[in-house]
């Protein structure tokens, strides 16, 4: 009897343990339902927000092409009675006002234009500035004013946005006479208005997506309760799970089937295919094909470059003019293949560890470069540059005239200059295209406003110094004469070149530190302030080495000691705490952040050691090594690869960062700026 109730009691106890996990379990539950519903509502409510001002700047937009458009007409009209008129008398002038007139229109009190822009424009609540009808407030100043405003993204539109700047600092009145509005202000305001449309339509996606994934996780969750458990109460809090918000509410959907249409019909006149391209682009699936082509020409390489080193030895080939003609172009391939290499690698490891690069660099994913692209196109011009190469060396061991052999390496050259700007739809025109579009924007610093890609591409300029050089030597062996005399010191000691030394090694800090410049205007940040002057003292490194090389004292000695050092604990600390984000006094990870995507530790500590190190390579420059001319270019080769590799080091973390702690504040979608302002006059 005893033994009975004290099963009886165990029981109890059980079932009320049991009870009570159940209970705790289904509390769980609801206080992450309730912050998916929350999360849910904030960005649905975003949404919708984002989708009822977008619908105001396409009416805008609408109305304003409208109008350009029956105003275009009239002019047209009255141009046309005008030359019917005067056909054969001052035709020229005519002509030239009306090519003139055609181009914009201004918005002023006197122009007949103006009341038909503003009383369609009225229907939305907006007036133009100076405009004749507009509400005033209590000092005589509008109450509401309209600007269309273009992001100073060209280097046009920069001049015109500081010079606008300028004036009104100066003369503390905006210019007299009104806003121009013309054909090219309405295109840009119609390309910032359907990318924006874009991103909507993307984020929504995405909203929905987090949705059905919620869903799919708590079913998965209550079955394996269940399962554990022996209970049934999956069935009963699924249908609570159904009833949630996230799910019931179809806001969403119905904003989707909205923007497709809107886009359809103003954006891709009417046609629904085109307008999905847009919408959703398809991303390009990986091809077995490019692993297979990544392998072939390895081995060639592999092949070609072990056949070469054996006969480049056998014939003693390694002469001081092979080294100063040939050596430079063959190294620059080298070094741009090491650097694809690296990328390559970036973008496998970023992948790997889900860092969203394409989202950061705000590439499109149907176009983006993939890893085994980069090894591809790696692998093939290495393969051709190593073929040149033995080809070289066998007609120079024939006899050939040097004059004659010479032009393989400036025919390679030339060949894939050609490769890269050729406008036909062959070998990566995309990434060929966006490449070129980057280097003009940082080239043309600080006239382009400076995306993520744009000054992440300066940085790794500022490697390839040794590239760029080789650059130099090449294009005066080539421009100057050279390969007919065979005399390389002619471009060694000329004065321009030195010279223009100076200037290569300046161009890519020079182009960071404008972009540090640009984005400090553009954002008022004085972090960017900072983070130029980290580029200023790397110029004044680089610009003491090149002094102290051509003359070597004490005294520049000294001056390439401090300011090297300098520069380097500046770059250092940049690198490690404002790059990399490192080196937090209190993170629960020593010395490192709280967050890290390598699982482990010790990995963040080897690459501090490694990036400290190689960043210090700069000591060879004073150590000045006995040693020969081959040697001598065996060694820079070395330094320039070690600084490549540190690089592509360097790139894996930043961009580890950015994803973490910088990228738009856990953005989803990037935030597209829109055209058509409202700002209240009185503030």
């Amino acid at each position: 009897m005893v033994c009975r109730v004290i099963r009886s009691s165990r029981g109890l106890s059980i079932i009320h343990q049991m009870t009570t996990i159940v209970k705790m379990f289904f509390e769980m539950l609801d206080d992450e339902l309730n912050k998916v519903n929350q999360f849910y509502k904030t960005r649905e409510r975003e949404f919708l927000e984002r989708g009822e001002i977008l619908n105001k700047q396409l009416q805008i937009l609408l109305d304003l092409k409208r109008v350009l458009d029956e105003w275009r007409r009239k002019t047209v009209a009255s141009n046309h009675m005008t030359l019917r008129r005067f056909s054969r008398s001052n035709s020229s002038d005519l002509n030239s006002d009306f090519s003139e007139s055609h181009s914009e229109f201004r918005v002023s009190p006197t122009d007949s234009q103006t009341d038909d822009v503003i009383e369609t424009l009225e229907k939305n609540g907006i007036n133009f500035v100076n405009s004749a009808t507009r509400a005033k407030s209590k000092n005589g100043k509008p109450k509401m004013r309209m600007r269309i405003d273009i992001p100073a993204t060209t280097p046009t539109r920069t001049i015109v946005a500081v010079t606008s700047m300028l004036w009104e600092d100066l003369v503390n009145n905006p210019k007299k006479g009104g806003e121009y509005i013309n054909r090219k202000k309405i295109q840009c305001a119609e390309k910032m208005i359907r990318g924006a449309f874009v991103e909507l339509y993307k984020g929504l996606g995405l909203l929905k997506k987090y949705s059905s994934l919620n869903m799919v996780a708590f079913t998965k969750i209550l079955k394996k309760f269940d399962k554990v458990s022996n209970q049934q109460a999956s069935a009963s809090y699924l249908k609570v799970v159904k009833r949630a918000y996230f799910i019931s509410s179809d806001k969403v959907v119905r904003l989707m089937d909205e923007v497709e249409i809107l886009f359809t019909q103003h954006f891709t006149n009417s046609d629904r295919k085109k307008a999905m391209k847009f919408l959703k682009p398809q991303q390009n699936t990986e091809s077995h094909m490019v692993t297979f082509f990544v392998g072939l020409f390895t081995g060639c390489f592999v092949t070609l470059f072990s056949v070469y080193a054996i006969l480049a030895h056998l014939r003693g080939m390694f002469s001081p003019v092979y080294m100063e003609t040939v050596y430079p172009i063959f190294s620059m391939f080298a070094l741009l293949s090491l650097h694809l290499f690296m990328y390559g690698c970036n973008i496998f490891m970023w992948k790997n560890t889900r860092i969203n690069h394409n989202f950061i660099f705000e590439f499109q994913p149907s176009t983006a470069l993939k890893y085994r692209d980069a090894f591809l196109i790696c692998t093939c011009l290495m393969t051709a540059v190593v073929g040149a190469m033995i080809i070289h060396l066998m007609l120079l061991s024939t006899g050939l005239s040097p004059h004659h052999v010479d032009m393989i390496p400036g025919i390679l050259l030339l060949f894939f200059v050609i490769l890269l700007v050729c406008p036909f739809n062959i070998f990566y025109r995309s990434t060929r295209f966006c490449f070129l579009r980057v280097i003009r924007n940082i080239v043309c610093s600080p006239f382009y406003k400076v995306l993520m890609v744009d000054f992440f591409m300066a940085d790794q300029l500022t490697s390839q110094i040794t590239l760029l050089r080789h650059m130099e030597s090449a294009a005066c062996y080539f421009l100057a004469g050279s390969i007919k005399t065979h005399q390389y010191e002619t471009c060694k000691s000329g004065k321009l070149y030195r010279e223009l030394a100076y200037v290569i090694s300046f161009a890519p800090y020079y182009w960071r530190a404008m972009q540090c410049a640009r984005r400090w205007f553009d954002e008022s940040n004085s972090d960017h302030l900072a983070n130029l002057g980290k580029y200023v003292s790397a110029m004044v490194a680089a610009g003491a080495r090149l002094t102290y090389a051509r003359e070597p004292s004490n005294l520049w000695m000294a001056i390439v000691l401090v300011t090297s050092i300098v520069a380097t604990v500046y770059q250092l600390y940049w690198d490690f705490v404002k790059d990399w984000g490192i080196f937090y006094p209190k993170s629960k990870n020593l010395w490192l952040r709280d967050d890290l995507i390598l699982k482990k530790k010790g990995v963040y500590y080897v690459s501090i050691a490694l990036n400290l190190v190689l960043r210090i390579a700069w000591v060879e420059t004073v150590m000045h090594f006995n040693i020969g001319a081959f040697k001598s270019h065996l060694l820079d080769f070395f330094l320039a690869s070690l600084e490549v590799i540190r690089r592509g080091h360097w790139n894996y973390y930043r961009l580890e960062n950015e994803h973490l702690n910088n990228v738009g504040k856990f953005r989803a979608v990037k935030t597209v700026p829109l055209p058509f302002r409202e700002m209240d006059s009185d503030g």
